[in-house]
């Protein structure tokens, strides 16, 4: 992944990946996990994702990180949200707020412990293929045992558009996920988010539940 890519998207503000809405796939599918309010949540490479709002009114806590400090400072600031601000490296901060924590900084490198429940809604689409078992592996040390997590991927021809966002088949959310109890939940085919300007002969939006042993 090349980190100064979406250094330059979040500088240049090109974020078609951002919905300024919470997700519907996340209100609708989140009572899968049966989560609990004491469950604290990680959201790998969050953005400034509206859906962390909405999970901290179900949760005591909600954790994410994400690599520019543009997007985690944009977050706070359209929210009115004041945040404490820790310098932990050079490269990682830590901003808080209530039951919101972001760290600017490296997914692979942040000071993470580990999580009930995991929502990724646009972190492992966002990663070329030579990544993403790296990805998935550090995000399953991540997951506490007996935990789940929420996946979004997508589901369309690579050879008709180049990434991100990149298509993630469903075999390969299952061997990805191998060690993992893996559980279909839903596929939209008449997904209509495409990012502009690109033409391809079908562009799917699926839902996954993954529960580690």
């Amino acid at each position: 992944m090349d980190q100064e890519f979406w250094f330059s998207r979040w500088a240049e503000n090109k974020i078609g990946f951002h919905l300024s809405d919470t997700n519907p796939l996340l209100i609708k599918y989140w009572p899968m996990l049966d989560p609990q309010r004491s469950d604290a949540v990680f959201v790998p490479m969050c953005g400034k994702t509206e859906d962390l709002s909405w999970l901290a009114t179900k949760h005591n806590e909600v954790i994410g990180v994400e690599l520019s400090e543009i997007a985690v400072r944009a977050f706070f600031a359209e929210h009115f949200y004041t945040p404490t601000v820790t310098s932990i490296s050079p490269t990682l901060k830590r901003y808080e707020f209530d039951e919101i924590a972001l760290y600017s900084g490296d997914y692979f490198t942040a000071p993470l412990t580990s999580y009930p429940l995991i929502y990724d809604r646009a972190a492992l689409i966002a990663l070329p293929e030579e990544m993403r078992t790296r990805y998935v592996e550090r995000l399953l040390d991540l997951l506490d045992p007996k935990g789940k997590m929420l996946l979004v991927t997508l589901d369309y021809p690579q050879d008709q558009m180049d990434g991100p966002p990149f298509s993630v088949t469903a075999d390969e959310v299952k061997t990805l996920f191998a060690s993992c109890k893996v559980t279909h939940l839903n596929r939209d085919d008449e997904c209509d988010r495409p990012p502009k300007g690109k033409a391809v002969s079908y562009f799917s939006e699926e839902v996954w539940l993954i529960e580690k042993p």
